[in-house]
């Protein structure tokens, strides 16, 4: 491993460990206000950041194409008269035809991100910060099994997974009674639906710029939860004073620094290995719970966390047939 390969998963280790610590964030933030406010404020706050930072690339992308080859392209295009203008035509048109898919993947992906966090928020106000980020972590295994359906076929490594995750769910969420918790059950929708905005992003990223459609997505998932805040809730200033702190780390460091450290840690790097390294997002939840709201597992909880991150690397570990790999968005 090389220099720059050990600092791509120095930045991949922080983004998992910032993911982490934003459960406590979201769990802390219910203190204050309701989870429709807390989902539309840290999501607006997250396009907010996002946008300096298509402006930074856009620049930094502009300077590595360099002018000399647009130039070229302009003495052509002038010295070949009409199929100059025949290019310039079709390059606009492309260039809408870009926007348009972009602004499309951007709703889709804001509606399946909003959806999902909806069900997460209000599965934290019944469950602790450690279940909830192993629930969550349980998309890793739901995404290759849902892409069965679009004829990805998914390897033994993940088979044994899926079995090794429902072990732990059993241990993790099941009572003696034998039955799970409200908290659990949300949670669970809230993986089933991040494993639908995982395949989304998978479609949308192959034509447009990954970070400009996150950018759009937040504000999306922002305008649909603030709709939901209005009917339901009642927002008041002083409720988001109060709660300034963990609503700027989602907002902020989770939605906007978190994904664009994804981007920039996932830069020539193995995707198995980033995927592996991100996974451990999980395990960061259990030990912020643990560190800041003093939440501690049970033996047979524990048990059960042990169980579903053995199944989310079986999941990702290289197979001989192509699987679907893990895209992350918190």
């Amino acid at each position: 491993m090389n220099s720059r390969q050990i600092r791509q998963s120095f930045i991949l280790l922080l983004t998992a460990v910032i993911w982490g610590v934003a459960f406590v964030a979201q769990s802390v933030g219910m203190d204050y206000v309701g989870p429709f406010t807390f989902i539309c404020v840290r999501s607006l706050i997250g396009g907010l950041v996002l946008l300096p930072c298509i402006t930074l690339l856009d620049r930094l992308n502009g300077r590595q194409d360099g002018t000399a080859s647009a130039g070229g392209r302009r003495s052509k295009e002038g010295n070949n008269g009409v199929d100059g203008k025949s290019m310039g035509d079709s390059r606009v048109m492309q260039k809408k035809a870009d926007a348009k898919r972009l602004l499309l993947g951007g709703i889709c992906c804001g509606l399946a991100l909003c959806t999902a966090s909806c069900f997460q928020q209000f599965g934290i106000l019944y469950t602790s910060v450690g279940k909830a980020g192993f629930l969550t972590a349980f998309y890793i295994i739901i995404v290759p099994i849902l892409g069965l359906f679009f004829g990805k076929k998914c390897g033994p490594f993940v088979w044994i997974g899926v079995v090794l995750a429902l072990a732990g769910l059993y241990f993790l969420c099941m009572t003696e009674s034998l039955r799970l918790g409200t908290g659990d059950i949300l949670v669970f929708i809230c993986a089933c639906l991040f494993s639908i905005h995982i395949l989304v992003i998978d479609y949308f990223t192959q034509y447009v710029d990954g970070v400009k459609m996150s950018c759009i997505q937040f504000f999306v998932c922002g305008a649909v939860s603030g709709i939901a805040m209005l009917i339901f809730e009642r927002p008041e200033l002083t409720q988001l004073l109060a709660a300034w702190k963990p609503v700027l780390y989602a907002g902020v460091l989770s939605s906007g620094a978190g994904y664009t450290l994804q981007i920039v840690g996932q830069k020539d790097m193995n995707p198995t290995v980033a995927s592996l390294i991100l996974s451990l997002e999980s395990v960061v939840s259990v030990l912020a719970g643990m560190l800041f709201l003093n939440q501690h597992l049970t033996s047979r909880e524990l048990f059960g966390c042990a169980l579903m991150f053995a199944a989310i690397i079986l999941a990702q570990l290289p197979q001989k047939k192509k699987t679907i790999g893990r895209t992350q968005n918190t």
